[in-house]
């Protein structure tokens, strides 16, 4: 079982910008594919981005479309989401997952908060 370690929130102000790291211990098979989800006070946890762990392939919220970007590196077993142009309503604590078939696994991290200030 993969364990995932997320980094690299903090308080910003709107517009700025940050980005978030994931590492995973353990082996990420291909065919699956690494996942961002956030969770905001009071609302369920949704989907922001994933990526396909051998071929790349990208997905988005339309939300963040234009302003996110989510990269891995594989021989660090990482992954990556940029965030820049950051808005009030992005905040929430954002974890990463391991997917398959676009389907959360659920072996989630302790999650790292993001604050945007307006």
């Amino acid at each position: 079982q993969v364990q995932l370690v997320e980094s690299g929130g903090g308080l910003v102000q709107a517009g700025e910008s940050l980005r978030l790291s994931c590492a995973a211990s353990g082996r990420i098979f291909s065919g699956f594919s690494m996942g961002w989800f956030r969770q905001a006070p009071g609302k369920e946890r949704e989907f922001v981005a994933a990526i396909n762990w051998s071929g790349g392939g990208t997905s988005y919220i339309d939300s963040v479309k234009g302003r996110f970007s989510i990269s891995r590196d594989r021989t660090k077993n990482t992954v990556y989401l940029q965030m820049n142009s950051l808005k009030p309503e992005d905040t929430a604590v954002y974890y990463c997952t391991t997917m398959r078939s676009g389907v959360a696994l659920g072996d989630w991290g302790q999650g790292t908060q993001v604050t945007v200030s307006s």
